[in-house]
């Protein structure tokens, strides 16, 4: 009996010492997407200014997949809150968060972005298609029927309409969301316009598919875009992979390709013509809205009409807003609570 009370007293302290410690930090922690890292910085300073009450959220990078990591550690005051992702959540990542104890897990969009390919202001403009660009960076092609090391050292070897440069791709590395939506819409693609992979069992062509090359000629940017911007800067003729919110900030610097003869913009990607785009989140830690201060007036701040709506400072920072009827739905599923399943 002594020894259960023991155990019980115990397991009341700990919970209390959880809660507590829970309660204890009143910053909240953010992580996650480069894309993302812009307008959350954005949103967290406006944040601030707005509700004197609340400390400014303090905003970190790490990519997509290194912020739902980090995200997915635990609930308490050493893990963080929220974590920006240019991607939907993985189930792996979902049954990560699950077994340690983060069952609530809520959705939130926050508008939309378009992966761009752009290349010094001052080189010729490049009029790309998925099979270039796996051209361009892949370890091995086809070739009479079976596959040989790539031989392409400049993009007009691709296509005589692609200019004399040397073949420098410039890539987000694995940790970046962005690297996920340009591997299934452009190299994905890419791969299966050649009839040897495309006939390739499931596994064989996924493995083919990722295999880039070696020799230099790709580089994978681990960092956030001003890394990418500033390879560009040492290499003037690299083509580098970049979200169309930044390059709107750096328009100077950068000419932007066309992909499958269509330019990117807010009205092609919101129609569709455009084919690399996906939508943007932040994923809220739910068992964190009552003991972390401010999180979830924050989260309700960042979807307002005023912050990320039409007109909005996020929209003139390159976010291309949802209507206002899909916000109001976002919005809706936030203060009910509605976790992802």
């Amino acid at each position: 009996m002594r020894l259960n009370k023991i155990a019980l007293s115990l397991a009341i302290l700990g919970t209390v010492i959880t809660s507590t410690a829970n309660a204890a930090r009143d910053t909240i922690q953010i992580a996650g997407s480069s894309t993302v890292l812009p307008y959350a910085s954005i949103v967290a300073e406006e944040f601030g200014n707005t509700f004197p009450q609340f400390k400014t959220p303090v905003v970190g990078s790490g990519g997509s997949s290194g912020g739902l990591k980090q995200f997915c550690q635990g609930v308490g005051d050493n893990t963080i809150d929220i974590a920006n992702a240019s991607r939907k959540i993985k189930d792996s990542e979902l049954a990560a968060c699950k077994k340690m104890g983060v069952n609530q897990v809520i959705e939130i969009k926050v508008g939309y972005d378009g992966i761009v390919f752009a290349s010094n202001a001052k080189k010729s403009a490049y009029k790309l298609r998925p099979q270039h660009v796996f051209a361009a960076l892949a370890a091995q092609l086809p070739s009479n029927g079976k596959l040989v090391a790539n031989p392409y050292t400049h993009w007009n070897q691709i296509d005589k309409a692609l200019p004399n440069e040397p073949i420098t791709l410039v890539i987000p590395a694995s940790n970046h969301g962005t690297r996920e939506v340009f591997q299934e819409k452009m190299v994905e693609a890419g791969c299966e316009s050649y009839t040897y992979f495309k006939n390739l069992d499931k596994d064989a062509q996924k493995s083919a598919c990722s295999n880039f090359r070696k020799d230099g000629k790709v580089i994978e940017i681990s960092g956030d875009y001003t890394e990418t911007l500033a390879r560009l800067k040492t290499s003037p003729s690299a083509v580098g992979v970049f979200g169309l919110g930044f390059y709107d900030q750096n328009r100077d610097k950068l000419r932007v390709a066309t992909v499958n003869n269509v330019a990117p913009s807010e009205k092609t990607i919101l129609n569709g013509s455009y084919p690399v785009s996906r939508p943007l989140f932040f994923y809220v830690k739910g068992e964190h809205l009552k003991s972390i201060k401010g999180l979830q007036a924050y989260s309700e701040y960042f979807l307002s009409k005023k912050v990320s709506g039409k007109g909005s400072k996020l929209e003139k920072a390159g976010l291309i807003s949802m209507s206002d009827k899909e916000r109001a739905q976002v919005l809706a599923d936030l203060k009910a609570g509605k976790a992802v399943k």
